[in-house]
């Protein structure tokens, strides 16, 4: 009875796919937080009847042969990365990026991670830091005296000193694009890394050519919208409950088979 085993491969399946969607919700108010979606394939085929072989000695050829599907499987779960809405905060250490790009953060073993999430901070050192405490690169350390911060669409930070009407440039953020955007690894805390899969980072200046522009006292939101997501909870329960169906009646049609006299 092959309908056993393949309406339980559709059941893992719909787990897989409600456990996705419990992510999406989950992060709904996660600073930055893109979506992901699950994507599913058909198992191997058990050819009873091979299509293309012929069917008697004047060559006549089978048109459409018999196929018997094996299932579901998982083919990827991939990240939708289109822009959240931008909120703003008044805060002047928070930035979001209108377009694309990542800022680039050095992670404590030395290595470089990714995030669109802005909400940054000043340490004890003054250093400008996530809300972990890694630094944002390339290092940019904001004076305790500094009477007003302003960053500008580039990126380039300024600060204002008490007595002293000239601003000040003290460093310039970077931004990171990559070839594909999906393709790199999340580590939580908001961080991504580089893979394979992403291609190598491409690092410059906000506003310039491929690189979207920065807003001071703005975060970006979630992208994930609680409609489409309840209406895939809906109909992932719906399919869940179609395959369960389906291991009930093959069920019953077996305890009629081996009841048989």
């Amino acid at each position: 009875m092959r309908a056993l085993s393949t309406a339980a491969t559709g059941m893992e399946a719909q787990q897989l796919n409600v456990e996705v969607i419990a992510h999406n919700l989950a992060n709904m108010n996660t600073t930055a937080f893109k979506r992901q979606r699950a994507e599913f394939q058909d198992l191997l085929y058990q050819n009873i009847q091979q299509v293309g072989t012929q069917s008697s000695d004047s060559g006549t050829i089978v048109p459409t042969g018999v196929q018997v599907g094996l299932g579901v499987q998982t083919g990827s779960v991939y990240r939708i990365t289109e822009q959240g809405s931008l909120t703003q905060t008044a805060n002047p250490f928070d930035v979001a990026i209108s377009g694309r790009g990542y800022f680039r953060i050095q992670l404590p073993n030395g290595g470089d991670a990714y995030t669109r999430a802005g909400n940054f901070s000043k340490n004890d050192q003054g250093l400008l830091v996530t809300a972990e405490g890694y630094q944002v690169a390339p290092g940019i350390t904001i004076p305790e005296e500094a009477r007003t911060v302003d960053i500008n669409p580039q990126g380039q930070i300024s600060i204002t000193l008490d007595g002293d009407p000239e601003p000040q440039i003290v460093g310039q953020l970077e931004l990171a694009v990559f070839p594909n955007e999906a393709g790199l690894e999340a580590q939580g805390d908001n961080l991504y890394l580089e893979t394979g899969a992403s291609g190598a980072a491409n690092v410059g200046i906000a506003g310039q050519p491929g690189f979207g522009t920065i807003r001071q006292g703005f975060v970006e939101t979630s992208n994930v919208d609680a409609v489409t997501e309840v209406t895939a909870l809906i109909q992932a329960q719906r399919a869940y409950e179609m395959n369960a169906r389906v291991i009930t009646a093959a069920d019953e049609m077996l305890a009629t088979s081996s009841n048989l006299r």
